[in-house]
């Protein structure tokens, strides 16, 4: 179905509970636009393209067409359904949802009634691939749900590729009954998550998700934000009329609503039309909705594409970076000006010791010069009179730090090829620059590079950044983990390679679960006799609504001097900044978490002669293996 990425409209759905005559609700629901032409009766009619819904969701069977399949002697004979040449094939796949009778059982005391809910079942869903519908809606009324499951994974290891939607209320209304007439006393999160965990979690389920006029906690919201949700429904009822008679949602509804446009999630509207302007007037105010958004930031425009998309670390002293990554992050408006501002304070200090010398700054990992640039800047703003040293492994990268030796620098700055750690230095220097960051502040080996290089640097010298930390936060996020799922599928390691190795990645379609905690600090120059850049933590976050924990999201900060700070932390995020995405630690499987329960990670930093690695398990509230043990997955080389 249409996706909103780049549209300047939201994509919408109309909900039908009878639809006897399909060509004609196509039509006057206006979906995408299509409005018949006519041929004067001709069987193949031509189809023009106007404004309306984009798509409809439709009983595929009668409503109250209860098939009996148990019983000796089916009396019905003739067609279950509509034919499959009501409307042009095309549009079956494109404009039509197709939604499972609601009489269907499968969970059923009563043997006769689930089996014969089962075969009915099997109909229905052979007649949508038949029609090559692209999603299926299945309403799903509770957490009893174990054959219907058992039938639905029949389905998901066929061949065919179609979504199943399972359409859910967000919450539950007070003294809400089931079926079987009895107070419903669980939570339709808790419904979807039991269906996907005996689904095993398959990629193809997604949510629908029904508002109501319940009063909802920003922790129900943000748990459904971290599902795979496809379309939220929006009964008419829900809307009032504004002061021109126009419906409007409530303010409380609206921001739920466009939580979900940001996510790319579709709408469907369900229910009668209740506004005297017609149905129109509900798409109109959504588009409005969609189109009222605050406009992006740059971080937002920057990082457009590159949502939940997993990608693995640089490796730097492993590998050279290639031209269009050091574009990419010299393009960040916020980074080098806060590096700027930081050097400019630290000549400001060391020049007040040495007045009537001249500062030595060395620059390691120079890339392409924007340090550098950032370094003589600093040295106009404070009025010193300063020396750079470029260091630089790359070969490629050098060739840009030599043309701007002769085009501009001079003989203010010294081009120095090779590794940082094995260069012997004519002189020390009196501030130290890098940018060896990496999104958990030390995976990209900054204290590995920084302590050997630290011989260079002058008793009371400066290092920028002084010191940086990282941060952990337990995550729910289905979507990231069945991104893991597909690399296990296509790489050539082991099955667990995939789930033990750290990406970065823009986190979108997910739920923090708690408030992100300390985890490794690095302070530079490090004056630790031995140094051990080694590490362990054990952290333990407190869970208040009950969810499933799909790994751990990592951040860092860093202080680059004084006060001057950048960070990826989502409370003290440098504003503006996109050089870097948050990390994400995967687990070997999903742990459901209830309630008011801790959950205790351990974190380990581990190093040999020739690479670095984490390991990551979790003993609260399940016990899961050691990740990674060894580096055995994933690994920084030294």
């Amino acid at each position: 179905h249409v996706q909103m990425s780049g549209r300047k409209q939201v994509s919408c759905g109309r909900d039908l509970s009878c639809v006897p005559d399909l060509a004609a609700a196509l039509h006057s629901a206006g979906v995408s636009g299509y409005v018949s032409v006519g041929t004067d009766g001709c069987e193949n009619e031509s189809w023009e393209r106007t404004q309306g819904f984009d798509f409809v969701a439709v009983p595929l069977m009668h409503p109250r067409y209860k098939r009996e399949y148990c019983r000796i002697g089916r009396t019905r004979l003739g067609p279950v359904t509509r034919s499959d040449t009501v409307i042009p094939s095309s549009e079956w796949s494109s404009l039509v949802v197709g939604k499972l009778s609601p009489w269907l059982q499968l969970d059923h005391e009563n043997a006769t009634i689930r089996t014969n809910a089962e075969k009915a079942f099997s109909e229905e869903i052979a007649f949508a691939i038949h029609l090559a519908l692209s999603a299926i809606q299945i309403s799903l009324k509770g957490r009893d749900c174990i054959n219907l499951a058992r039938c639905l994974n029949e389905q998901l290891q066929g061949s065919s590729n179609q979504t199943f939607w399972v359409r859910l209320p967000i919450n539950i209304q007070p003294n809400s009954l089931n079926d079987d007439n009895k107070v419903v006393t669980d939570e339709p999160w808790e419904w979807w998550n039991s269906l996907r965990t005996l689904c095993s979690h398959s990629r193809r389920l997604g949510v629908a998700l029904e508002l109501n006029a319940a009063v909802l906690s920003k922790a129900v919201i943000d748990r459904w934000c971290g599902e795979p949700v496809k379309v939220i429904i929006v009964p008419t009822s829900l809307f009032v009329p504004n002061k021109k008679g126009y419906p409007v949602l409530l303010r409380a509804h609206q921001e739920i609503v466009q939580r979900f446009f940001k996510l790319n999630t579709q709408v469907m509207l369900t229910g009668a039309c209740k506004n005297p302007n017609g149905l129109n007037s509900y798409q109109l105010y959504l588009n409005h909705l969609y189109e009222s958004r605050a406009p992006p930031t740059p971080y937002e425009r920057f990082s457009k594409g590159y949502e939940d998309y997993l990608q693995s670390p640089l490796q730097p002293l492993m590998d050279n970076l290639d031209s269009q990554t050091y574009e990419t992050f010299e393009k960040d408006p916020v980074k080098y000006t806060l590096y700027e501002k930081a050097i400019t304070e630290a000549l400001k200090d060391q020049g007040e010791k040495n007045e009537d010398t001249r500062i030595v700054v060395m620059v390691l990992g120079a890339g392409r010069g924007p340090l550098v640039r950032a370094a003589l800047k600093a040295a106009q703003s404070a009025e010193k009179k300063i020396k750079v040293y470029a260091v630089e492994k790359n070969p490629g990268a050098l060739v840009t730090l030599y043309n701007l030796q002769v085009e501009e620098w001079g003989d203010s700055v010294t081009i120095v090829p090779g590794d940082m750690r094995l260069w012997n230095a004519p002189e020390k220097a009196d501030i130290l620059v890098s940018e060896l960051l990496g999104s958990f502040g030390d995976n990209e080996l900054s204290p590995e590079c920084l302590d050997g290089a630290q011989m260079f640097l002058k008793p009371g010298g400066i290092s920028i950044p002084t010191s940086y930390t990282s941060y952990l936060a337990p995550i729910c996020c289905p979507k990231l983990y069945s991104e893991v799922c597909l690399y296990r599928d296509k790489e050539k390691g082991t099955a667990l390679t995939s789930y033990e190795t750290p990406y970065v990645v823009l986190l979108t379609n997910m739920n923090v679960l708690a408030e992100p905690q300390c985890c490794f600090t690095f302070v530079h120059p490090n004056n630790d006799v031995p140094i051990n850049n080694q590490r362990y933590t054990c952290l333990q976050f407190g869970v208040k609504d009950s969810t499933l924990l799909h790994g751990f999201a990592g951040y860092f900060e860093a202080l680059l001097y004084k006060d001057i700070m950048l960070s990826i932390h989502p409370k003290t995020h440098s504003e503006g900044m996109f050089s870097w995405f948050p990390i994400y630690f995967p687990i070997h499987s999903p742990v459901y978490v209830q309630r008011s329960t801790t959950i205790k990670t351990h974190f380990w930093r581990c190093s040999s002669s020739s690479k670095v690695w984490y390991e990551w398990c979790l003993s609260s509230p399940d016990i899961l293996p050691i990740h990674n043990s060894n580096g055995r997955s994933s690994w920084i080389g030294l």
